[in-house]
């Protein structure tokens, strides 16, 4: 079924915020914590066009036993009635120029076979594009060197596996690079004492040039919760950036230290109590520490954050939004269980510039549901349709200039999705579970409001839940999680039986809009009687335990569809794998739809997630809207 879709960047305001002597009347009678809006009213604007990166055209030639799939992207800086050509070593192989997709299957031709694509605007056929990335073997690998290990000081020896990573254009030539992050192998959860080695972060390009290397030291505990890094051009230099919060002893890209080389101030158990904590920004071309400021918020008390050993004071999270509507800044946020603190930065001609700080302890927010409701990742999208993002941070929302905009008081949990999962409704929507044994054990609530549009009963601690549309038998996105049954559609309404395989992560992998099944090192295509295996990762491994999560899954490279990002099993090269699967279906690059580019951005935060767009894509879906979007 085909729903009429408006764009919630672009659409004009059909709903305005509630006048504050509303506001304060329905605050007054306990309503606030229903979901109900609190701010004074905006006026309708036009669409800010927003800042993103000036791209490539990202042209991948994918090997199958047929011939080469080549894919590209279509920029949304190129006109709406761009069509291309498709060149081997300078012969064109299209017959017509490709109007339908960004993609051409190039039969019979061999895996070496040099690709370039050439856009045709108004009738004129531009230059060559860069020439395509080869996947020989269904897969490139990206060579990189692990760290040397070492022994902690309680005698235990440890190694480094790679872990997450993010994108970005680091040098500024149009080509996306990747910051991974290393993680020792006896990294721990915040629930577990024990010392650990140093997290490391590496600036690579995608043919294994190794820009830089930081060294957090030994100050920055290594865990999925101690160290979220932002990875984007802040400054509109048209090089990205890359934001991490660092600690005495800090090594940058460039061999210099921060603070105090000789500082050590871990506990007998491992922790990291006391001593300065900072937020510094990276230089993605050199790894050079450009900026660092004391991180917000400080952690005071350790026990005002819920637990007296070090739990939860240090459960940190990170992302990108654009507050102003058209250039992005960096959200730094510490503590979910209780106090939750999120600090807004804009980094601007080499400096720091805190823009607002969202506490729940503080006099505007105590007492009304807001603390004890974040998540183990944040979300960022523009929910209220007023062309600038909010901050969805669980069971929460912040608006752009930081003040509270709803709460559900379901409390914390450990996964969530936003997007536009509904499509015959206006505006995008949340589905989250949750750990708390007294409230609903997953839920979908109205992202603009807050309010619930469907909840299932308590059931306990729901540790996984996933809303995407894997099924064309139901129209919009279908939604599961661990503690329930069958899969739901938009309306909370059970629509099949049968769970799919996996309530992990996403991926839009074959030929159809409809999402397919991303876990550990395979990718599945849900069938109401079972999943068909479309891809096995070969010789790679997955991270972060029973999450089971890939190094990077997202719209890298090619055409809309997303790539996946594996380690090798030994750790001397990042496999990236992209579709074999011809398309018939065109969408801008999704690096240019900022919600979900800024997705991409936080995805690497705590218990990653997949990313969502801010439109609907998957079965009857609507023409995708073009971005409003310029480059530096």
């Amino acid at each position: 079924m085909s729903h009429p879709h408006t764009n919630p960047r672009t659409r004009p305001h059909t709903q305005r915020r509630r006048p504050l002597a509303l506001a304060a009347a329905l605050a007054a009678a306990g309503l606030v914590g229903a979901g109900l809006t609190t701010l004074a009213p905006d006026t309708a604007e036009a669409a800010t066009a927003r800042q993103v990166e000036a791209l490539d055209r990202g042209v991948v030639s994918v090997h199958t036993g047929d011939g080469n799939l080549v894919s590209w992207r279509w920029l949304g800086t190129d006109p709406d009635n761009v069509s291309f050509n498709v060149y081997r070593a300078g012969t064109k192989v299209n017959s017509s120029p490709v109007t339908g997709s960004t993609t051409y299957f190039h039969s019979g031709a061999p895996s070496h076979a040099d690709y370039t694509v050439r856009a045709v605007v108004n009738g004129t056929e531009q230059g060559d594009s860069v020439h395509a990335i080869q996947f020989r073997a269904g897969y490139k690998d990206v060579p990189i060197s692990p760290p040397s290990g070492g022994t902690t000081p309680d005698g235990v020896s440890y190694t480094y596996e790679a872990n997450d990573a993010s994108v970005g254009d680091l040098d500024g030539d149009g080509a996306l690079d990747i910051v991974l992050k290393w993680q020792p192998t006896n990294a721990k959860d915040n629930s577990q004492s024990g010392y650990t080695g140093n997290t490391i972060v590496d600036g690579i390009k995608l043919d294994g040039t190794r820009l830089w290397r930081v060294d957090l030291g030994r100050n920055i505990r290594s865990g999925a919760h101690y160290t979220q890094f932002q990875v984007y051009d802040y400054d509109g230099d048209g090089e990205a950036e890359v934001a991490m919060k660092t600690a005495d002893g800090t090594k940058d890209g460039t061999g210099a230290v921060i603070g105090s080389s000789s500082a050590d101030y871990r506990n007998s158990s491992g922790y990291v109590l006391s001593g300065p904590e900072y937020l510094t920004m990276f230089n993605g071309r050199t790894g050079r520490a450009m900026g660092t400021v004391d991180y917000v918020p400080a952690r005071g008390s350790v026990s005002s954050w819920g637990d007296s050993y070090g739990n939860r004071v240090d459960r940190f999270l990170a992302g990108t939004a654009y507050l102003d509507g058209s250039r992005p800044s960096v959200i730094m946020a510490r503590g979910y269980y209780t106090r939750s603190v999120i600090a807004a930065w804009d980094w601007r001609d080499g400096r720091f510039t805190r823009r607002w700080t969202f506490d729940t302890n503080s006099s505007t927010n105590s007492g009304k549901g807001y603390d004890g409701q974040g998540n183990h990742q944040l979300s960022v999208a523009d929910v209220d349709g007023d062309g600038k993002d909010e901050i969805v941070y669980g069971a929460m929302a912040v608006d752009d200039n930081g003040y509270a905009l709803w709460t559900t008081r379901n409390g914390h949990g450990d996964a969530m999705h936003v997007g536009d999962l509904d499509p015959s409704r206006a505006g995008l929507e949340e589905f989250k579970v949750d750990e708390d044994g007294s409230k609903p054990s997953s839920w979908m609530a109205d992202a603009r409001t807050g309010q619930i549009i469907w909840s299932t009963g308590a059931s306990g601690d729901n540790g996984r839940g996933v809303s995407g549309d894997i099924w064309s038998g139901s129209a919009g996105a279908e939604s599961w999680s661990s503690a329930e049954s069958g899969i739901r559609n938009p309306k909370g309404t059970v629509v099949n039986s049968r769970k799919p395989s996996s309530t992990n992560f996403l991926s839009w992998w074959d030929g159809d809009p409809v999402r397919e099944l991303l876990d550990g090192t395979h990718i599945d295509k849900y069938g109401t009687s079972g999943d068909t295996r479309l891809l096995t990762g070969s010789g790679v491994a997955s991270n972060n335990g029973t999450k089971a999560t890939p190094v990077l899954a997202g719209d890298i490279l090619g055409d809309w569809r997303e790539e996946v990002v594996w380690r090798t099993s030994d750790n001397t090269a990042l496999r990236i794998y992209s579709t074999p699967y011809d398309t018939d279906t065109r969408i801008t690059t999704l690096l240019h739809d900022t919600q979900y580019r800024t997705a991409l951005a936080w995805q690497n935060t705590a218990y990653n997630q997949p990313p969502h767009p801010s439109f609907f894509i998957g079965g009857g879906m609507a023409t995708a809207p073009r971005p409003t979007v310029y480059t530096p």
